[in-house]
């Protein structure tokens, strides 16, 4: 009797572009103008409009000359060459903006991301794949206006992360896509002959554009193409499951903007300002505050416009985070990548009950990247609901209710006032009171799979997530108070960013507890760690299998 056939392997997601064959691409020709032509255009005719007395004298050989230098061209029969020199410098300067984007050259292989440029000087930058702390797409308004976007790899490493400017804009969306696929060991390598029905290319593939529409495309379709992208959704509707998607209201977004400590230091500025001008102050006052009141104007409109849209989705290849309403940005970071988060509450939104998420990744401590997806907030403001959504795509399974139990305790809780939650977590004893006389009560520290969990703060209420597995070191610490009174300091090292994982005040034999199950979970976890190429780690997650 015959064996029965084993199971055709469903196929690989193929590529959606043509970028990670491992040949050498350009990038979107409008590039030179987006990384700067335009500022350097601008330069030149402000230099010709100051000087342009100093250019006719030169030129004309008139001294002095205050009409028109149009009309000192027209009356000495010099338009034929000034017609010439405009053309010659539009043609120099459209030379090297060709040349600059001739040299600028990138390509994606199984291993890194590598980038060329430079005419005189070359540089070359690299990204290693398996060092990805994430990729970053950006859309500024101007290259909105070109079809085009920005695509950043950032990796672990000091100043190691690596831009892609400009491609266009479905493009870099496809190329993100296919960068986080290889990261994750979800393809090795691939030519394109590896791909199903694709016959092996007779030579190496030239480099060629990665241009926005192809040439042939009409105006018309071109204008109509950004018009469609400017009114889409930032994120697709179809790249999550929507039950993942959270996003705020634009009436809460103010409101958090509004309710900060800003406004307070602006009403204090505010009021200073009004005192002294009735108190018969001189006006040097007024020229000296008034200008920064008139500024934050400024401000609150750019805090909201560059968060408005928010989303925050949990997709096949990670979190992905996205705002912007003019300029748009979206960051997504793969499994494993968060070192640490922070679940944070000002006094001032108490009432309203919003909450804000906070995280640190290697991408932050080692960047130096100037694109606004790289902020360290990944929820600005939500309710204690989106706070459990985004924490489920932040921490995967960390979402028991034990767990869920737990995190409520952090946030609203404290063994003083909810005893019948206070064995989740071990606390700072009574005596603590003496350095922390209103905080103590909220001071605690607790490990649930592998995850430790810090609760502290009473005006701004704190809850420390860390994954044992990014943990990086612990440290017990212990002055000559602390010591009299029998209390130490806990600190749990992650990479630099926002969020401190430290704990103020604890008994010191609960610190010798912290420091052994820390130092050996945080061995045992990243050990047992492979996210470094999620795809292989196991089942792949629902988000992968609904996409795929």
């Amino acid at each position: 009797m015959s064996e029965p056939a084993a199971p055709i392997p469903a196929p690989l997601a193929a590529p959606r572009t043509d970028l990670t064959d491992g040949e050498w691409h350009r990038l979107h020709p409008a590039t030179p103008v987006l990384r700067g032509g335009i500022f350097m255009v601008a330069i030149i005719g402000f230099i010709i409009a100051n000087l342009r007395e100093r250019l006719v004298d030169l030129f004309l050989g008139e001294e002095n000359y205050r009409g028109d230098p149009i009309d000192a061209i027209y009356e000495r029969g010099a338009a034929g060459w000034a017609l010439l020199i405009v053309a010659g410098v539009l043609l120099v300067i459209i030379g090297v903006f060709y040349l600059s984007w001739r040299m600028h050259t990138f390509r994606v292989t199984g291993e890194i991301v590598e980038v060329r440029s430079g005419v005189v000087f070359r540089s070359n930058r690299k990204a290693r794949l398996d060092r990805v702390q994430g990729v970053n797409l950006a859309r500024p308004l101007i290259a909105r206006l070109f079809g085009a976007a920005r695509l950043e790899i950032t990796v672990a490493g000091q100043d190691g992360n690596v831009q892609l400017a400009y491609l266009g804009s479905k493009l870099a969306d496809d190329l993100r896509r296919d960068i986080l696929h290889l990261a994750s060991g979800l393809w090795q390598a691939r030519q394109p002959a590896d791909l199903p029905g694709v016959p092996a290319a007779a030579a190496p593939t030239p480099i060629v554009p990665a241009t926005a529409p192809p040439a042939h495309t009409a105006l018309g379709d071109f204008a109509t193409a950004r018009y469609n992208e400017f009114r889409a959704p930032e994120l697709d509707p179809d790249a999550a499951p929507p039950e993942s998607v959270v996003r705020i209201p634009p009436g809460r977004l103010i409101g958090s903007v509004v309710l900060s400590g800003f406004t307070v230091f602006l009403l204090l500025a505010g009021v200073g300002l009004i005192v002294s001008v009735v108190a018969g102050s001189s006006g040097w006052v007024l020229v000296a505050v008034l200008p920064g009141l008139l500024g934050s104007v400024g401000y609150y409109f750019s805090r909201i416009t560059k968060t408005l849209r928010f989303s925050i989705a949990g997709t096949p290849d990670g979190v992905r985070v996205g705002f912007g309403l003019l300029s748009t940005s979206s960051q997504t970071l793969p499994p494993g990548r968060i070192h640490a988060i922070k679940v944070s509450q000002p006094i001032l939104w108490r009432r309203f009950g919003w909450w804000q998420v906070s995280i640190n990744t290697a991408g932050q401590a080692a960047g130096r990247s100037s694109a606004p997806a790289t902020s360290a907030n990944i929820l600005p403001v939500g309710t204690l609901a989106d706070v459990e959504k985004v924490l489920q795509l932040a921490l995967p399974g960390f979402d028991t209710d034990t767990q869920r139990a737990l995190v409520e305790n952090g946030l609203l809780g404290g063994h003083k006032r909810d005893a019948a939650l206070a064995d989740f977590y071990s606390n700072a004893p009574a005596r603590a009171a003496w350095l922390r006389p209103f905080s103590w009560w909220r001071t605690g520290w607790a490990v649930s799979d592998q995850v430790a969990v810090i609760r502290r703060g009473v005006l701004s209420r704190d809850l420390i997530l860390v994954p044992l597995a990014r943990m990086q070191g612990v440290r017990i610490s212990q002055g000559p108070v602390r010591r009299r009174l029998r209390l130490a300091s806990a600190d749990l090292h992650t990479v630099a960013g926002p969020v401190s994982a430290s704990l103020p005040v604890i008994d010191v034999d609960e610190a010798l507890v912290l420091f052994e199950w820390m130092s050996t979970g945080a061995v045992r976890s990243a050990l047992a760690d492979t996210t470094h190429q999620w795809s292989r780690a196991g089942k792949p997650s629902p988000a992968r299998e609904a996409a795929e």
